[in-house]
């Protein structure tokens, strides 16, 4: 087996997206197999002797955004805005070779950066940097412009067309979800490779641990208080609206309902409407993303900043009514961490999650008495909710394991190099 030098590459590597946490498995089950990965970006965490960041590359630079507003909401655009998306693409594809050659890389691992149009000179750049040096890539999409509303209306069909994806023969490109796999085919003509997201179920959830024993007492909640968990971000998408209806339909006061992130770069306009809601309901919400970071750390005042992973072991039950999803990274965790969870059935659930045979309580759209008495069963039966997750948590570990991402990388590593094994 030769050890490869694999350059992972995309607009940030940073935080707890999805992009982010998926990427850091790939690169834990290449290491795992002697590849050294390094990362190319606008913003990062990672190792920094192991990374290049180019703060151009990153999306939310003051040029791209620039960029990107002119974009899209119009059909037509100037000559002005032509020239700045191709002017910075030749200097991000400088970049590229410097990355290359700088780090000796031998594959390049392109996550999202050719899918999803946020920084338009980025995909550009790589469209432009592959066909010159036919250079191996695997193109990691995780969403497609096609897919969101916001992108529908825009002036760069052209460089959408050419570059989000680019049909090039020496890029292998891996989807997350059947129905991206669909369309990409459908769309552009290529084939791909299913590779949903994992975790690592060969190995026990973390638990309740000296650190993060006192989480329910740092959010106010006593303990006899029932802590149900939304763990997602406020954003419209998210439903957590229907998260509100249940818990004002059940009309038990222990029940707190725990959102753990901010809205971002969203606004504050829906988390104020679901607080209106709450009050209307009499539903006790708090957001506790002040003390939610991507690792946890002692502040310099002495307080504490949990990681996501320590809120699951305090939770008594997950709640998960999104509305879409590219996979449903949330839903696996409540799984990992055997916790009953309730389903929105949003679309790639009901495609590629529901038919193995899950147990969670699920919904259509909208709240009904009978998932509010199944709700109550799952809490106040502990026999009948132990059957369930132990259930969910053997099928998961046949299908979203690091064994299947493991099967998934050898194949198309293979595809590069010849040699069956990572």
């Amino acid at each position: 087996m030769t050890r490869q030098n694999i350059g992972f590459v995309g607009t940030r590597f940073s935080g707890t997206d999805g992009v982010s946490l998926e990427s850091s498995k790939w690169a834990r089950i290449l290491w795992d197999h002697r590849h050294t990965s390094h990362w190319y970006s606008g913003m990062s965490d990672r190792e920094p002797g192991f990374s290049m960041v180019v703060p151009e590359a990153f999306f939310g630079h003051p040029e791209v955004d620039d960029i990107t507003r002119q974009a899209f909401g119009a059909l037509k655009r100037s000559p002005d805005l032509t020239t700045k998306i191709n002017d910075l693409a030749a200097f991000l594809k400088r970049t590229l070779y410097d990355f290359v050659d700088q780090f000796s890389i031998d594959i390049m691992i392109v996550e999202n950066a050719l899918c999803i149009p946020m920084h338009i000179p980025l995909g550009v750049a790589l469209a432009h940097f592959i066909a010159e040096t036919e250079f191996p890539v695997i193109a990691h999409h995780h969403d497609f412009y096609w897919e969101r509303d916001r992108f529908k209306v825009n002036a760069v069909s052209d460089f959408l067309e050419m570059a989000f994806p680019p049909r090039l023969p020496t890029i292998q490109h891996a989807t997350i979800n059947s129905a991206a796999q669909q369309d990409l085919a459908h769309r552009k003509g290529v084939p791909s490779l299913l590779v949903p997201n994992v975790l690592d179920f060969e190995r026990p959830a973390p638990g309740i641990d000296e650190f993060n024993a006192d989480f329910r007492k740092q959010i106010g909640l006593k303990p006899e208080d029932v802590l149900v968990l939304q763990p997602t971000r406020v954003v419209p998408r998210k439903g957590i609206e229907h998260a509100i209806t249940l818990l004002g339909h059940l009309g038990d006061p222990r029940m707190k309902l725990i959102v753990t992130h901010a809205s971002g770069d969203e606004g504050q306009e829906y988390q104020n409407a679901l607080i209106e809601m709450a009050n209307r309901h009499g539903v006790d919400v708090r957001f506790v993303d002040h003390c939610i970071g991507h690792t946890r750390k002692l502040n310099p005042d002495g307080s504490k900043q949990y990681s996501l992973w320590d809120t699951y072991p305090h939770a008594d039950f997950v709640t998960y009514p999104s509305l879409y999803e590219g996979f449903g990274n949330a839903l696996l965790e409540a799984f990992y961490f055997r916790k009953p969870v309730l389903v929105n059935r949003y679309s790639i659930y009901q495609t590629d999650i529901e038919p193995r045979g899950f147990r969670v309580l699920s919904m259509n759209g909208f709240m009904t008495k009978n998932v509010g008495d199944q709700v109550r069963r799952v809490i106040d039966d502990e026999d009948y909710r132990s059957k369930m997750v132990d259930h969910n948590y053997e099928l998961a570990t046949k299908f979203f394991s690091y064994s299947v991402l493991r099967r998934k990388l050898r194949a198309m590593i293979c595809n590069f190099t010849g040699q069956d094994d990572l």
